[in-house]
């Protein structure tokens, strides 16, 4: 049998570790898939094969091996939720969500009709995403295209698999800061056909949240996914106590806030919903049978005293709803998916339920693919997909080598070093970020140019 061709082949050694089934649902054995030496060979941006080094190496005897000794190879994070135009105002002291947005979020957003100014803070939260191993992520830009166009020159300048799209905000919120539902439909319209998989982009409709749109920006809103079927619908629910009040106010007609963007043809299986933490069981019943998904914002949820989010509804097994961590900068307090994933544990602790390291990894992998139907292109290193990973270093601080000296022997051993990154990792155990199996950012070193 002859040997493959080795021109455009190369691969990454070290420990290999992904997923592929829900660890909520699954025993370890049967959705934890690692390979304590393993090698992934890539080919054109795609995974071609994963295994134990020796057997995979036999197969490829000649393709160039980059090693990293004692380090874990990990698919790149996905973070369903969080907002560029609030890079700058990440840690603003003393609100809950709908003073801060007032106090601090919308001047900050204002900023965004520079396009220069929006091409800088793109490039800049870009560079942090990749610096924290965030490979993917569903971004809110702000009511200005020029935010949109600045965010995704970036992304595609570095190749990246990104879903964005531009704030839809009729009222309740600064003139300077509105559109109105016209306006909103046609220049996401343009958005769309400008954007939507042009390389690796992808196009969410953006209404901030039900209280900033009217009725008939969120039936425009509806009207372009009936347009575009396969884009997403993106937008925040059920945050805070007040705004569930507000919204109920507001809508007086509707039966609840999921309700609202029911009518309005805003439910549906590629619609993700940010923070979901007042939910009543008939809305969690509701997400389920549509297939929508959640993006769950633990550190956000914390800063912003909104509450603590019931993740053992979510994910029963009787009616799951899908899931994906999110960091939600600027309420958010971290881009690392790793604090978030330690906020998460936190959370769960104190609602008497826990959450394993095996699960916090899942959500921030293969999780979140699957929570945006992109399980077939990305999440995990099923030969075919797209080689986004990250290689992640247990002993990136003093006190994470001196934890973490004990050789890795079994899943449990595994389980429990993951453990030590949930509670201490951030940016530091970044060791390097690939995209499409490119170097796109190295520890120590700056972002890598194309």
């Amino acid at each position: 049998m002859p040997l493959p061709s080795q021109s455009s082949l190369k691969a990454f050694r070290a420990a290999l570790l992904d997923f592929v089934d829900d660890p909520f649902h699954m025993p370890i054995s049967e959705s934890v898939r690692y390979f304590p030496d393993g090698l992934l060979v890539i080919e054109d941006g795609k995974v071609k094969a994963l295994g134990d080094y020796d057997r995979i190496h036999a197969h490829y005897p000649n393709v160039p091996v980059t090693r990293y000794s004692d380090k874990l190879i990990l698919p790149g994070f996905i973070d369903l939720h969080l907002h560029f135009p609030q890079t700058e105002i990440i840690a603003a002291f003393g609100e809950q969500l709908l003073e801060w947005l007032n106090k601090y979020t919308f001047p900050a957003e204002s900023k965004f009709k520079n396009r220069e100014y929006a091409q800088t803070i793109a490039q800049f939260f870009i560079q942090e995403l990749l610096r924290n191993g965030t490979t993917t992520a569903v971004v809110l830009a702000t009511v200005h295209p020029e935010s949109v166009d600045a965010f995704f020159e970036e992304s595609n300048r570095l190749n990246l698999r990104m879903i964005a799209g531009k704030v839809m905000m009729d009222r309740n919120a600064p003139d300077f800061l509105t559109d109105t539902a016209a306006s909103s439909y046609q220049e996401s319209k343009q958005l769309i056909e400008k954007w939507h998989h042009h390389q690796r982009s992808l196009y969410a409709v953006t209404p901030r949240f039900a209280p900033t749109s009217t009725r008939e920006q969120l039936q425009a809103a509806g009207e372009l996914l009936r347009e575009f079927p396969d884009i997403y619908l993106h937008t925040h629910l059920s945050e805070n106590v007040d705004e569930v009040a507000w919204v109920k106010d507001l809508f007086p007609e509707c039966d609840g806030y999921v309700d609202v963007y029911d009518r309005a043809g805003l439910v549906g299986d590629r619609s993700i919903f940010a923070h979901g933490v007042q939910l009543t069981e008939a809305e969690f019943q509701r997400l389920s049978e549509a297939g929508s998904a959640i993006a769950y914002c633990p550190t956000s949820n914390l800063f912003l005293g909104s509450g603590l989010f019931n993740l053992e509804r979510v994910k029963s097994p009787s009616s799951p709803i899908k899931l994906g961590l999110a960091t939600d900068v600027g309420g958010g307090t971290s881009f690392s998916m790793f604090q978030t994933a330690g906020a998460a544990y936190k959370i769960a602790q104190l609602r008497q339920q826990k959450l394993t390291s095996f699960q916090a990894m899942y959500l921030s992998t293969w999780g979140g693919a699957r929570a945006l139907s992109l399980e077939d292109q990305l999440g995990n290193f099923e030969p075919g997909k797209e080689a986004d990973f990250i290689v992640v270093d247990f002993k990136s601080t003093p006190l994470m080598s001196l934890r973490n000296q004990a050789a890795i022997a079994s899943l449990e051993d595994l389980a429990d070093r993951l453990f030590s990154l949930v509670i201490m990792g951030d940016d530091r155990a970044i060791q390097a970020t690939y995209i499409l199996g490119e170097l796109a950012y190295e520890k120590d070193s700056t972002l890598k140019k194309p």
